[in-house]
């Protein structure tokens, strides 16, 4: 890529058109070990600092959330003219840098390549920069100030967080699918509002009207009721609600679960339940580079799990909440319980009525309340979920005490006439996990393009 300047070997490269393909493997920053000590390598990366110091200059050359010191230095591999070129190539252009890998005496605290640095031969400029940036991204790595919104785009904690999340993804994928469960697509686009509130985007449809999906709900349970048993979800939620605090978003992404049960909705809990455990094992053992990164701007405790979850009904939650005098102060969506159970993830159960939605059974032994249940993690709600009323004629009477309008939802009621099996399950706000397993404090954190009342770009 480039051109030679006489016996430099630097050059800015020309933009890359597909004109060639050198025959050259590029080793990824990552790797660069002391087991690779004294090779000659090839690297792509950005420039994330550089630093001139007479005859020489320092690079820090960064790649996702790794990053490794160079050295470019007057000797009989590169020149005046090069030193003077490395250190004035913008912060955050791409290079291509030939260097051979050297061990450090003293380990390099700034840079996650600790024990090794690289020495320049030949640098190739193949995407500049701009010298303004539209944001700094020191800035942007800094620790979080009191109250202020962070964003974080480009930089290692941000590649941390979104490969975690990337993570949670195919966990969640992987354990429902060992456990039996199908994946499902569902419209977005739909007649009538799924959870039956007033929290939706009404979006133009030709001659008339349709409405973003607040849930994927009345389609896991339309698949239940045509034998598919068990199914999941993982797509875009919209909430239509003008709230502007940390853990609300307009559009989130919902990890969805839906399934048939014997002779008990504990039986759905406790499936949930399982893969949310799988999930931060699954973390914890795999997602350690991600987690420390985080932890280096954002620090907070490990993320704490019982096996079997702990389950607490509302009754019990109120009253430990009425105990400590915290009932006035904390909503139930916020819920921390006694520190004798020594957990970040737990179960509320049995939820009143009056708060769930239409198609929540009813608890058979108490009508004020209901078969359903949230879970949370660091005392957030991060799911919501119940056993479904699976009788045509009670699920007709509950969308009319909920004023629902039984002609746009026709279709989904009369999928139980033909017989539907107990089911239940519940809707996981992805970015609310990835929020509270990182002790993060702001949902847009974990969000790489959010949407809020007040943001609708990029």
């Amino acid at each position: 890529v480039g051109h030679f300047l006489g016996k430099n070997r630097l050059s800015i490269g020309e933009v890359v058109q597909s004109v060639n393909s050198p025959d050259r493997e590029l080793v990824r920053v990552q790797d660069l070990t002391p087991e690779k000590a004294d090779q000659l390598i090839w690297l792509r990366a950005r420039v994330h600092t550089s630093r001139a110091k007479g005859k020489q200059c320092f690079l820090v050359l960064r790649q996702q959330q790794f990053n490794v010191q160079a050295l470019v230095a007057v000797g009989d591999r590169a020149s005046k003219q090069m030193v003077k070129f490395a250190a004035n190539i913008t912060k955050e252009s791409i290079v291509d840098v030939e260097a051979t890998v050297r061990k450090v005496e003293q380990k390099i605290e700034s840079c996650s390549q600790q024990d090794v640095e690289l020495h320049v031969e030949r640098i190739f400029v193949i995407s500049q920069a701009e010298p303004r940036l539209p944001l700094q991204l020191e800035d942007a790595v800094r620790p979080d100030g009191e109250g202020e919104e962070v964003r974080m785009n480009g930089t290692t904690t941000s590649q941390a967080v979104f490969r975690l999340q990337s993570g949670v993804c195919q966990l969640f994928r992987d354990t429902l699918t060992k456990k039996g469960f199908v994946e499902i697509q569902t419209p977005k686009i739909i007649s009538a509002a799924s959870e039956g509130g007033a929290n939706v985007f009404t979006v133009s449809y030709f001659k008339t009207s349709a409405f973003l999906a607040q849930s994927p709900q009345l389609y896991k349970q339309m698949c239940i009721c045509a034998d598919f048993d068990k199914v999941f979800c993982v797509g875009p939620v919209f909430r239509a609600e003008d709230s502007n605090t940390h853990r609300h978003l307009t559009e989130f992404v919902g990890l969805d679960i839906e399934m048939a049960f014997n002779y008990h909705y504990h039986e759905v809990i406790d499936s949930i339940t399982d893969t949310m455990v799988q999930i931060f094992k699954g973390l914890r053992d795999n997602f350690q580079t991600e987690i420390q990164t985080v932890n280096k701007q954002f620090p907070s405790e490990p993320f704490k799990f019982l096996e079997p979850t702990l389950r607490l009904e509302y009754t019990e939650a109120v009253a430990m909440l009425r105990e400590a005098g915290l009932l006035t102060l904390t909503p139930l969506f916020f819920f921390f319980p006694s520190p004798q159970y020594d957990t970040d993830f737990y179960v509320l159960d049995k939820y009143p009525l009056a708060v769930r939605p239409f198609y929540t059974m009813p608890d058979p032994s108490n009508p004020k309340y209901s078969n359903s249940y949230d879970m949370f993690m660091r005392g957030e709600e991060i799911l919501s979920g119940a056993q479904r009323v699976h009788d045509a004629q009670l699920l007709t009477e509950r969308a009319i005490h909920h004023q629902i309008d039984l002609e746009k939802i026709k279709a989904y009621i009369d999928s139980f006439r033909y017989g539907a099996p107990p089911h239940g399950g519940g809707g996981i706000g992805l970015e609310r996990v990835c929020m509270l397993y990182l002790g993060l404090h702001n949902v847009r954190q974990t969000s790489m393009f959010p949407r809020d009342p007040k943001r609708l770009t990029p």
